[in-house]
């Protein structure tokens, strides 16, 4: 398990980093991009398939790949691809296919977020380098000013967020019963970990991309807003239960403030705070 986690470590921040991502672009025409992206998907998964003896499910990881790999290479870029993009990499990644092919190290630890981190970088790098999206202001580490803004919304985003909550009986107030240094480092790890991962995956897709997109097809910097936070809420709908409504409300919420701290910041490193402080205050203060 360690190789397969270190190597997708390694491709995992490749995305992050400006300069690899265009010396990638160097390498070549799209279609070998594109074979080079389905090589580093599948590496991690070969080799912890060969320690384990077992490469179940491998042909159906193999073909998602492919087609994520491969999308904009024989489609050009417009609204209805892009849609269509976006709505193939969830359905994938809210399926159960990376659970059953990377299967579980024992009874309580499944090894699938190999699979959820490896399908995040291969969405990223299909859509900076192989759909060519440019201006886009993404890394792993937030500015000064970008850690100030995104602390901004999130604060202008609490008493709103809170309000929406309460009315639809979302919660209740329940800290987590640990002592301080227990409380503290849990938070850190929480909030970390949603900053580098969901936040990271889902306000690049659904901020740097969809919303920027509708922004330019549409002229209207407000109409991406507030369409992009709609599908960002719809994308909520089966959070727990099936149709969650009351979250799809919070969710919209919460998309528009984190929209429009990117607008604000130019960048979604500020949105990625926003909501990441959001969801680790849910998560340590509240029960629901």
């Amino acid at each position: 398990m360690l190789p397969a986690f270190l190597i997708e470590i390694v491709f995992y921040l490749v995305p992050g980093f400006e300069t690899v991502r265009e010396r990638f672009e160097w390498m070549g025409r799209k279609s070998l991009r594109a074979v080079l992206l389905c090589a580093s998907a599948l590496l991690p998964y070969m080799v912890l398939g060969w320690a384990a003896g077992s490469f179940s499910h491998g042909l159906a990881l193999a073909a998602a790949i492919l087609v994520a790999s491969f999308w904009y290479v024989g489609i050009e870029p417009s609204l209805p691809a892009d849609l269509l993009f976006l709505g193939f990499m969830a359905a994938v990644y809210l399926s159960k296919l990376f659970d059953q092919s990377y299967g579980h190290l024992n009874a309580h630890v499944a090894l699938g977020i190999l699979g959820k981190l490896m399908w995040i970088r291969l969405g990223l790098m299909e859509v900076l380098s192989l759909r060519g999206m440019k201006g886009v202001k993404f890394g792993f580490v937030p500015s000064a000013r970008e850690w100030r803004i995104g602390a901004l919304f999130y604060a202008g985003f609490l008493p709103v967020g809170g309000a929406v909550a309460y009315l639809l009986r979302l919660g209740s107030f329940h800290p987590q019963p640990l002592v301080w240094w227990k409380f503290a480092g849990l938070a850190a790890a929480t909030f970390f970990g949603m900053l580098w991962v969901v936040a990271l995956a889902e306000e690049f897709f659904f901020r740097a991309f969809l919303q920027a997109v509708l922004a330019r097809k549409l002229r209207s910097a407000t109409a991406g807003l507030i369409i992009a936070s709609v599908l960002f809420g719809l994308a909520h709908l089966p959070y727990r239960v099936f149709p969650n409504w009351r979250y799809v409300a919070i969710a919209t919420m919460l998309g528009l403030f984190c929209g429009m701290a990117m607008q604000k910041a130019g960048s979604v490193r500020a949105s990625m705070v926003t909501h990441a402080l959001v969801v680790v205050t849910w998560r340590m203060l509240f029960v629901g």
